[in-house]
């Protein structure tokens, strides 16, 4: 599990096959869960500079690996008793979105980001999204796209700085909507939940 607070940008010193090797100030263990740019992702190797993870075939199809050549968005898996800060974050990249537009309003970023149509409904304005491993607010939500409103301080300490027109990010999208929306459309198929059902999914909040 994790936050969606960033604690280091990572250099990518390889990328070869299935091998990510960076270099970090974070020193993790052997087997210790870390995510990159928001994928949760085992750690093989720990070097005297940094660390190296894989990337099974599968995570290489469906992020937006394009992104993991230069500088790399890391956080390492929260431990028992640690601040609980950002929101919860599984690591399971949902999707690849694409930055539309960016728009400077002077004292913060509007950021449009387009999306495949089906992954709307787990995303809720007010709510919490993941973006390349940041957590933010969702401000607003449009039929195949949402806006996120970005403090300078986090353009200037992530990667959304570097970003333009035409990025793809790695997506994961509030995992209390996916679960809700998941038990109401089983739901639909059989029948209404019942109380107790409805008094546990409000539990979530």
């Amino acid at each position: 599990m994790f936050t969606g607070l960033i604690r280091e940008i990572a250099t990518v010193k390889s990328f070869v096959g299935s091998k990510l090797t960076l270099k970090a100030k974070y020193r993790p263990d052997i087997g210790d869960s870390i995510a990159i740019n928001g994928a949760c992702l085992t750690v093989t190797e720990v070097l005297p500079d940094g660390f190296s993870v894989e990337l099974s075939p599968e995570s290489q199809k469906v992020l937006a690996i394009e992104n993991y050549k230069e500088r790399v968005h890391i956080e390492p898996a929260m431990a028992m008793g640690d601040r609980f800060e950002g929101h919860i974050v599984q690591g399971h990249v949902d999707t690849v979105g694409e930055i539309e537009k960016i728009t400077n309003n002077g004292n913060s970023y509007d950021v449009f980001v387009s999306v495949d149509k089906k992954f709307i409904p787990y995303i809720v304005p007010k709510g919490s999204i993941t973006v390349d491993g940041v957590s933010l607010t969702v401000n607003e939500v449009f039929e195949k796209s949402f806006r996120l409103t970005i403090i300078p301080h986090t353009m200037k300490e992530t990667l959304f700085g570097s970003y333009k027109k035409g990025t793809r990010v790695n997506i994961e999208t509030d995992m209390f909507a996916r679960y809700i929306e998941h038990i109401l459309s089983a739901k639909q198929k059989s029948n209404s939940p019942s109380w107790s059902e409805i008094d546990k999914i409000s539990a979530l909040f």
